[in-house]
């Protein structure tokens, strides 16, 4: 196991983003990571309180001098999105990530790096056990399950925070202060049915679509990545069409705040007909690399001849689905007029998966704007529930509203400036932030939002920039100094 990160800078932020590492947090299994959380402010000797959600408050009480200030909440999520390429072998329920270091980067081998979060999480670890610093009293936050749902968040009690300022760490570009984000709804499609027999004569093959570089489906959903779900089902409607094919199987995608990087599908079809799919598939593999030229570099898309199933998807569930997938609304919707660059509205066609008697598809739709989050979600359910599937709307969360009265980003922006010699640029961020909701539960709070430079994140290809973490922390430091 490496241990390189261990020697950069500030060192006490890296050694608790390599203990963070080496505990597997993926959404859904925090009882290790809370627990180190935990273990940690006690051994400080500093005031630990955990709710029913999960989520770990540490109180750090003010320095000498600071007793006055206004008390601060810094605030990170503590699980990570488990991603990796289907040809590498990592369980993310057991296995440590390896880290690597190339040059100003650290990157993870072949698999998330977990540095969203990760490195605001141990950032605030250093916060909490370094006694040279002066601040006011610190409510260090550590929220649980963000990924999927914003779990910890949404599970806020009011009470449970005393602090009037919150600095969310979860922002992914140095010199930026966030102010504003999207938020989201969950919408699932799901088709039951009875599989039915394959025609007598037919032979079977497996496609197989990989090599696309995936992503965070907020933050990069406007950089024109291919989505390996709808690419997949482009394929399979023409191959259905033309050549009697049938579906026996698809799997294409992963979680939902993930751009689909893979699909693979298992077809059948009538063995006079391989000649002309082979070449389809070649076909395809020309049209989507020509489309994508620009962007996927990898992409890989390919048949190989396979065992028959056992059995297939009935004709009109395999349509159905086929068409709702091709005509679902995917990626960038609408774009912000007050914010220029940055996306209002979008849809992440996230997974397709099949199992005996069974299809499920899931959808992430993201807004800034509640209206069209409902109406986007409302356009969703329609086009699925016109494929005859069963749809439901969940896991709805709202996004959080920019004020631009904020004396906290005032004082911040200034302090950038003076500081760094160059300004700090105010944005708002199509991905979904936890603070909306915690301003549900503790209303009121004044909210700025940064981060190192983190990108490609929700992807194997995620990496941090080393030398924005050593001034993403130094900036830090010195706002709490400030905030008197």
């Amino acid at each position: 196991m490496s241990k390189e990160i261990l020697n950069l800078k500030p060192k006490q932020l890296w050694k608790h983003f390599y203990d963070l590492t080496q505990i597997p947090r993926p959404t859904g299994q925090m009882k290790e990571v809370t627990k180190h959380v935990i273990d940690f402010g006690k051994s400080l000797g500093l005031e630990v309180k955990q709710d029913k959600t999960g989520n770990v408050l540490i109180v750090k009480p003010a320095t000498k001098g600071m007793e006055k200030a206004p008390v601060v909440i810094l605030q990170s999520h503590l699980d990570m999105v488990p991603q990796k390429n289907s040809d590498v072998k990592h369980d993310f329920t057991k296995d440590p990530i390896e880290t690597k270091i190339e040059g100003n980067l650290v990157k993870a081998k072949s698999t998330t790096l977990g540095a969203d979060n990760g490195i605001g999480a141990a950032a605030m670890m250093a916060v909490l056990e370094d006694k040279t610093l002066k601040h006011g009293k610190i409510e260090a936050l550590f929220t649980v399950d963000e990924e999927v749902g914003m779990v910890g968040a949404s599970g806020l009690k009011k009470g449970f925070l005393s602090g009037s300022i919150l600095l969310n760490l979860d922002t992914e570009e140095i010199g930026e202060l966030c102010v504003g984000c999207a938020g989201g709804v969950d919408v699932n499609a799901e088709w039951e049915f009875k599989d039915v027999e394959v025609p007598k004569g037919d032979i079977a093959y497996k496609v197989t679509l990989k090599g696309l570089r995936g992503g965070h489906s907020g933050t990069e959903i406007h950089l024109g990545r291919a989505n390996a779900n709808k690419l997949m089902a482009y394929f399979l409607k023409n191959a259905i069409s033309d050549y009697e094919v049938r579906l026996a199987s698809i799997d294409g995608g992963s979680l939902r705040n993930a751009i689909p990087r893979e699909s693979f599908a298992i077809v059948t079809l009538p063995e006079e007909d391989e000649k002309d799919f082979v070449k389809l598939v070649k076909e395809y593999e020309k049209i989507f690399k020509g489309e994508y030229k620009a962007v996927e570099h990898n992409l890989s898309f390919k048949a190989a001849k396979t065992d028959l199933p056992a059995t297939l998807i009935p004709e009109e569930i395999q349509d159905g689905l086929i068409n709702a997938v091709v005509g679902c609304q995917n990626g960038v919707i609408s774009m912000l007029t007050d914010f220029e660059g940055i996306v209002e509205t979008s849809t992440n066609l996230a997974r397709v998966k099949s199992e005996p008697g069974r299809i499920i598809a899931q959808m992430l739709a993201r807004s800034s704007s509640e209206s069209r989050k409902e109406k986007i979600a409302s356009s969703l359910e329609s086009i699925f529930a016109l494929a005859g599937a069963k749809v439901s709307i969940e896991n709805d969360y709202p996004g959080w509203q920019p004020n631009a009265q904020s004396e906290t980003l005032n004082m911040m922006s200034k302090l950038y400036k003076d500081t760094y010699k160059e300004d700090a640029h105010v944005v708002v961020v199509h991905a979904g932030l936890e603070c909306g909701i915690i301003l549900s539960s503790t209303p009121g709070l004044d909210i700025v939002s940064f981060g190192p430079t983190i990108l490609n994140a929700h992807s194997p290809d995620e990496y941090v920039e080393v030398d924005t973490v050593e001034t993403f922390y130094d900036y830090l430091v010195k706002t709490l100094e400030k905030i008197k």
